[in-house]
C-alpha cells in the first residue's frame, strides 16, 4: 500500500467507513477547445496573432545566430545600455555577442536587458513555456525591464495539455519552476488602468526562430 493510500484509509477508518467497494476511477480527459489543436504553421500563425494581441513585440529570425542582431537593433531603440544578462544557456554563450557587455548567470535587481530561451509555445494563448534550472535562471524573466526571449518555431504546440506532456517527455519531469508568460507584466488593479511593468518586465520581445 502506498504512502497515499495508507492516509485515505486511515481516513475511512476514522469514519467507520471500511475499504471501497471499488478502486477509484480515472477522470475522463479534458475536453481541448479547437483553438489548442494547431500545430505546424498554423499552431506558429495562431501563437504570434496571440502574443501580439497580448502586447508582445514578435522578430522574425532565419536561425538563432541573429538573435545578437536582434537583441542589439532592440537595445539601441529603447536607447539603452549595450548591456545584457545572458542565460547561461550553451547556445546562446555561443552566439557572437561582440558590442555588448555581457553577463551571465541570474538577473540583478538593476539589469535593464535579459536575454533567455524558451523552452516551447503556446499557440492558444501565444504564451511562452520557460522552465527554471542552471541554464535558465528564473530571475531572468522577471528582473530586467526588457525580456528578450528566443522561441524556436518548431517548438510551439497547440495547448497547454501538449506544453505540459512536452515537459514530461522532454525534460526529464517537471522542474523546480515552470513560467508561463504571456505578454508584459501589467496589472489594472488601480482605478481599473493598465499599467506596464507592475510585476516584471515592462517589454516582452520574442525572437522567433526559423519556421514549423
Amino acid at each position: 500500500m502506498s504512502a497515499k493510500a495508507a492516509i485515505l484509509d486511515g481516513i475511512r477508518r476514522a469514519h467507520g467507513r471500511g475499504p471501497l467497494a471499488q478502486p477509484p476511477q480515472p477522470l475522463p480527459a479534458a475536453a481541448i477547445p479547437a483553438r489548442a489543436r494547431d500545430s505546424g504553421p498554423a499552431a506558429v500563425a495562431r501563437f504570434c496573432a496571440m502574443a501580439e494581441e497580448a502586447s508582445a513585440q514578435l522578430v522574425r529570425l532565419a536561425s538563432l545566430a541573429e538573435l545578437p542582431g536582434a537583441v542589439k537593433a532592440e537595445i539601441a531603440r529603447q536607447k539603452l545600455d549595450p548591456a545584457v544578462a545572458l542565460a547561461p544557456d550553451p547556445a546562446l554563450i555561443e552566439l557572437d555577442w561582440t558590442g555588448l557587455a555581457v553577463r551571465r548567470g541570474p538577473a540583478r535587481p538593476d539589469d535593464m536587458v535579459g536575454v533567455v530561451q524558451a523552452f516551447a509555445g503556446v499557440a492558444e494563448t501565444g504564451s511562452l513555456v520557460l522552465l527554471s534550472g542552471p541554464r535558465s535562471p528564473t530571475s531572468l524573466n522577471f528582473l530586467p525591464d526588457l525580456h528578450i526571449v528566443a522561441l524556436e518555431a518548431k517548438k510551439i504546440v497547440g495547448g497547454f495539455e501538449e506544453a505540459f506532456a512536452k515537459i514530461e517527455r522532454e525534460a526529464g519531469g517537471m522542474p523546480r519552476t515552470v513560467n508561463l508568460i504571456t505578454g508584459p507584466s501589467r496589472t489594472g488593479d488601480i482605478e481599473q488602468t493598465i499599467l506596464m511593468g507592475a510585476h516584471g518586465p515592462r517589454r516582452l520581445v520574442v525572437a522567433l526562430i526559423g519556421d514549423a
